[in-house]
């Protein structure tokens, strides 16, 4: 959607092929039930975005989204149940992290010495280290206190993936635009309305008006080149861009190829998608009455039974109350196994017996963002570009990853 609002903007005449019901790919809303049989919106998966998300803001506000009233925002809080963990307070770009990693008083004063050390560290090599180090390696030197409540769980929200696999590199980069750019990009931003209404939805309805087409439902089967154009399922246009996930976009780019006279541009781009390795998120949503939560969000302690690193209180957020959802990153296991462990989880470290409402597994949620990773690039071939937050670049699979990614496509359509 990123990507057709830009190319809109820029003068093309846009068709936008939607395999799904609705849009939003893997940002979408769901409709649930409560136990008690009264409808509640849900989502995909439970999703937020930070201060530093600026395009992504930018498009929402483009599409005509009052992001002053859709999304909550908050200081970057990582607090636990039992009151442990960072909560940076309202001050300007960098002082807020200064602050709020000064006044961590649940931090050995070494600890904090050794995270603020680090800091000035990173930000001296310009948030840049050697591509082959995991963030475990970069963060070998930092206490356990800071590790277990500071570094892991940023590392598996950012980038999904376990810090002992994951790329320091694109890490840094991720700490340099939250903590270090714009002011207030460590902050919250949690949505109060589904994912669907949150951009895709209205950015169809942009669409539409621009006089866009937008067919959802409607799975490309066939991508072929000839006369000087791409032809999807037998309609010729002048450019696409496959704005799909890796393995979709990898079927459609082999099947094009096969029909070339010189393949091995096309065969090369399947190969580079089709090497990526996934890693899963989970989101259980569960109920009860009398559940409600300190604050919005908060961090859980987590280990191999107790999977959860974060649960939010959607009654805080959209007034669903009494529900809450828990959000298992790089997880591991069955959909029944996962919420029995959630589900105890919430009663050792809540005091909450909940009911549950659903669990949503998606299988290929990010790609394993790990050391010295080769994404495939944006060019596929003239007039054939890929985008989404898998396809190369700086930023992690992240809903500003993938709208900078459409972006990106769109201004090299006139290339």
């Amino acid at each position: 959607m990123a990507a057709a609002v830009a190319a809109t903007q820029a003068g093309h005449q846009v068709t936008v092929f939607e395999a799904a019901r609705t849009v939003g790919g893997r940002a979408r809303g769901l409709e649930g039930h409560l136990p008690d049989g009264r409808r509640v919106p849900l989502d995909n998966g439970q999703h937020i975005l930070i201060g530093a998300y600026t395009e992504t803001l930018r498009l929402m506000q483009l599409v005509g989204v009052d992001t002053q009233a859709v999304l909550q925002r908050l200081p970057l809080t990582l607090k636990f149940p039992d009151g442990a963990g960072l909560q940076l307070p309202r001050l300007p770009v960098p002082l807020d992290v200064l602050a709020g990693i000064l006044r961590n008083s649940g931090w050995p004063l070494p600890e904090r010495l050794g995270l603020l050390r680090a800091a000035l560290g990173w930000k001296l090599r310009g948030f840049e280290c050697q591509a082959q180090l995991s963030v475990a390696d970069l963060c070998r030197k930092l206490g356990p206190h800071v590790m277990q409540e500071l570094i892991e769980p940023l590392c598996v929200s950012a980038l999904n993936t376990p810090a002992h696999q994951a790329s320091a590199q694109v890490f840094l980069r991720v700490l340099r635009d939250a903590l270090f750019g714009v002011a207030g990009g460590s902050q919250l931003l949690l949505p109060r309305i589904d994912l669907s209404a949150l951009f895709p939805l209205a950015a169809a309805r942009w669409l539409a008006q621009q006089g866009a087409s937008v067919q959802t439902g409607t799975r490309i089967t066939t991508l072929q080149s000839g006369d000087g154009r791409w032809w999807l399922d037998g309609e010729g246009f002048d450019r696409v861009l496959l704005a799909c996930p890796s393995t979709e976009a990898a079927r459609l780019v082999a099947g094009a190829a096969s029909a070339l006279p010189e393949p091995a541009p096309l065969h090369a781009w399947t190969a580079q998608a089709a090497a990526l390795h996934f890693e899963a998120i989970t989101t259980v949503y569960a109920w009860a009455a009398h559940a409600r939560l300190p604050t919005p969000m908060l961090a859980l302690r987590h280990d191999p039974r107790h999977p959860a690193q974060f649960v939010f209180d959607r009654g805080q957020l959209d007034g669903s109350t009494g529900l809450l959802a828990f959000v298992v990153s790089a997880s591991q296991g069955e959909r029944e196994t996962l919420q029995a462990q959630v589900l105890q989880q919430a009663r050792s470290q809540l005091g909450l017996e909940l009911q549950p409402v659903l669990t949503v597994i998606e299988k290929r949620a990010t790609f394993a963002c790990t050391p010295k990773l080769q994404r495939p690039p944006q060019a596929i071939a003239p007039g054939l570009l890929a985008c989404g937050d898998y396809v190369e670049g700086p930023y992690p699979a992240t809903l500003e990853g993938a709208v900078r990614a459409g972006l990106a496509a769109a201004q090299a359509l006139a290339r």
